[in-house]
C-alpha cells in the first residue's frame, strides 16, 4: 500500500531545480519508507528506471561498479544485467541501501557529473563511521530526512481531512468539546498505531491492535539486530530500550549510566550518537541561555531522548509482555491507562517538532533556595523570540514553569503555550491547545 507521503513532493522539487547537479539522498531509520517512496517517485516521474537494491542484489550488478573509467560501457552493462532501458535526461537510477555498498556512493560524483540520468539513493544508518571512513563522500548529493509518518499523513491515510484542523487553529477560538474530543481520540489513535508504514497498513487493512503491536515489535526488533551489528557488547540496545523508562522518571536528563548500569566511558558517548545517527531516537538539548540562542547554547552534556515513532514508543512501554492486548490499546484510546502518561505525550510532540524540520531544546534552571527545578519541555525560535512549550496530559491550568521562564527571559520570550488534551483557551497570557494543534505551532 502506497500513501500520500510529504517527501515525496520534496523529490518533485528536487527533480525540478537540482537533479541535473545533484543526486538525492533519502536518509532515515528503517523501515520508515524511504524505498517505497522513492519506486513510487520513479514510476510516476521519469520514463523508466532502475533500482539497486544493495541489500539484496546479484554479483553481477555490483561487479558493474568495478570500473566507472567508461561510462558508456558501465550503463551499458547496467541495462544489460538489470533488463531495464535507460533513457538520456528521462530516467532515474535508484541506489537503495546505499551504505551497504561505499563504492556506488562514491561514485555518484562521476555519474552526476556525467549528466546522462538521474540519481536517487536510500540509507539507513548512513553516518555511522564505518560505512563511510574507507570513501570520499560526495559534494554532489542532497539529503532529504523521511521521518516516520507524521499526524497528517496518518491523518490522510485513514481517510481523514487534515486541513478541518488547520482552520480550527487559524480561528483561535474554543472547537467544543464534542469536537476536541474526537480529534483528541484520533490524535490518541495516531500515538498508538505511530507512522511506520507497516503499521499504519495494518491498521488500515483492519487488523486489531494485538496484530499492530506485533508488526511495531518485529520492527523492534529489527532496530536491535541492527544495533549489534554495530556495538556487539548491546550497550546501543540497552541506550535505546531505556528511554521510555528514562521520560517516566521525569528527570533532568537522560542518563548513559542508567541504561547501562555502570559508569560511562568515552565509548559510550560515541555509542550514543550512532544511535542519533540511526534516526531512531530524538535528542533534545539543554539550552543554558535561551536568550541567546539555541543552537549556540546547547549543553551536549545534558540532553533528553525520545522515541522517533510514537507508536513503537507505546509497544516500548509494554515489552515486559509476549503482545500488548487489546485492551491496553482500548484504555490508551479512551485515556484511561492508569498511569500519568505525560512523557508519552512529550514524546509526541517531540516527534512533532521534528517531522517540523526543527532541532529539539528544552531548558531548566534550579528554584532558588531549593532543590527542585523549572523546567520548559520544549523551546522553538521565532524570529529574535524564543517559544516556550509546556506538555501535560492533564488540563490543568497550572503554568508555574512557563510564568517563571517569561520573567526570567522577559525580552526574549515569546509567546508561551500549554499544550494538554484540553479545547482552545487562552489564561494569563498562556495559550492553552490540545495536541493536535502543536504542528501549526511550530510550522
Amino acid at each position: 500500500m502506497r500513501f500520500k507521503r510529504k517527501a515525496y513532493e520534496e523529490l518533485k522539487n528536487w527533480k525540478d531545480q537540482f537533479a541535473d547537479r545533484y543526486a538525492v539522498l533519502l536518509e532515515g531509520a528503517r523501515r520508515v519508507g524511504k524505498s517505497t517512496i522513492a519506486e513510487h517517485f520513479a514510476e510516476n516521474e521519469y520514463r523508466s528506471y532502475i533500482l539497486i537494491d544493495f541489500s539484496n542484489t546479484s554479483k553481477d550488478v555490483l561487479a558493474c561498479f568495478d570500473d566507472l573509467s567508461n561510462l558508456d560501457l558501465f550503463f551499458l552493462r547496467l541495462q544489460a544485467v538489470t533488463g531495464r532501458n535507460l533513457y538520456k535526461g528521462e530516467s532515474v537510477i535508484i541506489f537503495d541501501e546505499v551504505q551497504l555498498f561505499p563504492k556506488a556512493r562514491q561514485a555518484i560524483k562521476h555519474l552526476v557529473k556525467d549528466g546522462r540520468y538521474h540519481y536517487i539513493e536510500t540509507g539507513s544508518l548512513i553516518s555511522i563511521k564505518k560505512n563511510v571512513k574507507d570513501i570520499l563522500i560526495p559534494s554532489e548529493e542532497m539529503k532529504i530526512q523521511v521521518y516516520p509518518m507524521d499526524f497528517e499523513e496518518f491523518y490522510d491515510a485513514t481517510g481523514e481531512n487534515f486541513s478541518v484542523i488547520e482552520n480550527l487553529y487559524e480561528m483561535k477560538t474554543s472547537v467544543g468539546q464534542g469536537v476536541n474530543k474526537k480529534l483528541m481520540k484520533d490524535l490518541r489513535l495516531y500515538m498508538a498505531v505511530g507512522g511506520m508504514p507497516q503499521a499504519v497498513e495494518a491498521f488500515v487493512n483492519g487488523e486489531n491492535f494485538s496484530a499492530i503491536d506485533r508488526v511495531k515489535r518485529e520492527i523492534i526488533g529489527l532496530y536491535q539486530d541492527d544495533f549489534k551489528k554495530i556495538d556487539p557488547s548491546g550497550k546501543i540496545s540497552a541506550m535505546y530500550s531505556s528511554i521510555p523508562a528514562q521520560l517516566a522518571k521525569d528527570a533532568k536528563k537522560y542518563r548513559i549510566t542508567t541504561a547501562l548500569g555502570k559508569q560511562k566511558t568515552e565509548h559510550d558517548e560515541d555509542l550514543l550518537y550512532d544511535l542519533i545517527d540511526s534516526k531512531t531516537a530524538l535528542i533534545c538539548y539543554n539550552s543554558t541561555n535561551p536568550r541567546v540562542s539555541l543552537t549556540h547554547t546547547k549543553d551536549f552534556g545534558s540532553y533528553k531522548l525520545y522515541v522517533a515513532d510514537t507508536g513503537l514508543f507505546v509497544t516500548m512501554m509494554f515489552m515486559d509482555r509476549p503482545v500488548a492486548e487489546n485492551d491496553i490499546y482500548s484504555k490508551l484510546l479512551a485515556d484511561k491507562l492508569p498511569a500519568n502518561l505525560g512523557f508519552l505525550y512529550e514524546n509526541v510532540v517531540a516527534q512533532m517538532i521534528t517531522a517540523s524540520g526543527r532541532e529539539l531544546y528544552y531548558h531548566t534552571w534550579n528554584k532558588d533556595g531549593s532543590t527542585h527545578y523549572y523546567e520548559i519541555d520544549f523551546l522553538i525560535s521565532r524570529g529574535e523570540k524564543v517559544t516556550p512549550i509546556e506538555v501535560k496530559s492533564s488540563g490543568t491550568s497550572k503554568h508555574v514553569s512557563l510564568d517563571a521562564f517569561k520573567r526570567k527571559f522577559e525580552k526574549a520570550s515569546g509567546e508561551a503555550y500549554l499544550i494538554s488534551q484540553k479545547d482552545v483557551n487562552e489564561h494569563e497570557r498562556v495559550h492553552y491547545r490540545p495536541v493536535y494543534m502543536v504542528p501549526f505551532i511550530v510550522k
